[in-house]
């Protein structure tokens, strides 16, 4: 359980070889997003905030979104000014949509890559209690929104390079039964399945990656580890809960031209706890 901004609880390119949009960073691997923009949603704090740091220490340049203005404000200081914009909405607001990519296109000319890290879990309890409205909410945010971003940001960067790539913010419960977060669950099998499709829709010019992480020690996932941390992390063959950069570093690959040949796929990142039996 992996997102961030919880306040509330297509395009296609030519060509062949490694990046079949030309190559900014040339062949550094300590600045793989040298001359390149990246679009983190919720990213204020957490795993969003780590995401950009990561992107931004690789030569990049960012636009963060969250809901707080004051929080986001914080974090672009903290990223450099002259590397980062912060744009306060809601992921699931079209107006806010339209206004992050007109304020990206006059502010750096151009963008790369996308993040789709916002989402919610307003409901915490047996899917038999979950309120019905509280199910919605969750659809609209996780999923809805996220290909909804998609598709704004490949019509946005159509005008001036094409967006290589997206990397969607899946979780571990998307692949499993998830005590008291079922549908939190659901909503992220249905991201990855999003994934696949969109990966297959927008090829060959935008790659689309899913990053599935498990207990991450963000706002969001307070509940599941709070007063008890080292008991769940007895269940990680890693023996611990992960941290934002954890997932940052993936999530900086899959973007990368490093991954210039992966589409469609859902990395795990657990700790290993996919791989222990339930018997």
């Amino acid at each position: 359980m992996a997102d961030d901004d919880v306040a509330e609880g297509l395009g296609s390119g030519s060509g062949a070889g490694p990046d079949v949009h030309g190559t900014d960073a040339a062949g550094d691997p300590g600045r793989r997003f040298a001359g390149r923009v990246a679009l983190v949603t919720g990213a204020s704090r957490g795993i969003g905030l780590a995401i950009a740091r990561r992107i931004v220490a690789e030569g990049g340049r960012v636009v963060i979104t969250g809901r707080d203005p004051g929080t986001l404000a914080e974090a672009v200081a903290g990223l450099g000014a002259d590397r980062a914009l912060g744009v306060a909405g809601k992921a699931d607001d079209a107006g806010h949509r339209a206004d992050v990519l007109a304020r990206t296109a006059e502010r750096f000319g151009r963008l790369d890559h996308l993040v789709n890290n916002a989402g919610i879990n307003p409901a915490y309890g047996p899917l038999a209690q979950l309120d019905t409205g509280a199910a919605r909410k969750i659809l609209e945010v996780n999923v809805i929104a996220a290909l909804e971003w998609t598709r704004d940001a490949v019509a946005a960067a159509a005008g001036t390079t094409a967006l290589r790539s997206v990397v969607n913010m899946a979780s571990l419960a998307g692949t499993t039964s998830a005590s008291n977060i079922g549908f939190y669950g659901v909503s992220k099998a249905a991201l990855i399945n999003l994934t696949v499709q969109l990966s297959d829709e927008l090829a060959p010019g935008t790659r689309v990656n899913a990053l599935a992480p498990a207990v991450v020690k963000t706002r969001l996932a307070r509940a599941l580890y709070e007063g008890r941390e080292e008991e769940a992390a007895r269940a990680y063959p890693l023996r611990r809960l992960g941290v934002p950069d954890d997932v940052a570093g993936p999530a900086a690959f899959l973007l990368s031209d490093d991954a210039a040949w992966v589409t469609g796929q859902t990395l795990l990142v657990d700790g290993g706890a996919s791989v222990r039996a339930a018997w």
